[in-house]
């Protein structure tokens, strides 16, 4: 195993650990501790702890050793601590916590794109719409789910918000996770539908057509999630 490879592996571990509650809030661990429970050196466990601290998720205090932070703590934005979470026996409360945030934003977000976004945005919105109806129809559903991934990720950069734009990593996890939103079909000749009305609206320049058809495509996500 390479040494990248052996430090993500650790680092996805421990990650895990505290996010499960293996690792609960306010415990201590020392550098020699990890090595042995994890099986490695100690340069690893030093920098796992360094990417685990700039996530908020343990802070190092001297002469006690490293404290694992509680969860209010963490920042829950970063796509690694979603992975996690998704990963645990958190992943409905996180589908839920996701999805509820993108009911928020996701509907302004298209709101906006309509009337911010320049022709060349237009364009790719359109060209990655065509390729979902296309993957989809010819049921190729790792090509779709990467177009789907990119539709979101336009409307947000096209909002012009960049506050919007920083949450399409968080919001390409969720997509991830649950593709067929909770249905044994994927993908779902509906939800293409529901992704076109939004690519019209917003190339149209709608901005209540385009709120509305995107807050009914998330609406309808929830509902397959059954995350009411």
């Amino acid at each position: 195993m390479s040494a990248s490879t052996l430090h993500s592996a650790v680092l996805d571990e421990l990650g895990s650990d505290i996010v499960s509650g293996e690792l609960p809030a306010e415990s201590i661990l020392t550098l020699d501790e990890l090595q042995q429970r994890y099986s490695v050196s100690r340069g690893v466990a030093r920098e796992c702890m360094r990417i685990l601290e700039s996530l908020r998720m343990v802070t190092s205090q001297r002469r006690t050793g490293i404290c694992i932070s509680p969860e209010q703590n963490w920042n829950v934005y970063d796509a690694r601590v979603i992975r996690w979470r998704l990963d645990s026996k958190h992943r409905t409360a996180q589908l839920r916590s996701l999805t509820e945030l993108r009911l928020g934003i996701e509907p302004i977000a298209a709101h906006l794109a309509s009337l911010r976004a320049d022709e060349e945005q237009r364009d790719e919105l359109r060209t990655v719409a065509e390729q979902m109806r296309r993957y989809g129809t010819a049921r190729r559903p790792m090509r779709y789910l990467s177009a789907d991934i990119e539709f979101h990720r336009i409307i947000l950069t096209a909002s012009g918000n960049e506050m919007y734009a920083a949450l399409a990593e968080p919001i390409a996890e969720v997509l991830k996770e649950s593709p067929s939103h909770g249905r044994s079909e994927y993908p779902v000749p509906e939800t293409i539908g529901y992704h076109e009305a939004v690519m019209e609206a917003i190339c149209a320049g709608d901005a209540n057509g385009a709120e509305q058809a995107m807050t009914g495509l998330l609406s309808d996500v929830r509902g397959a999630l059954k995350l009411e």
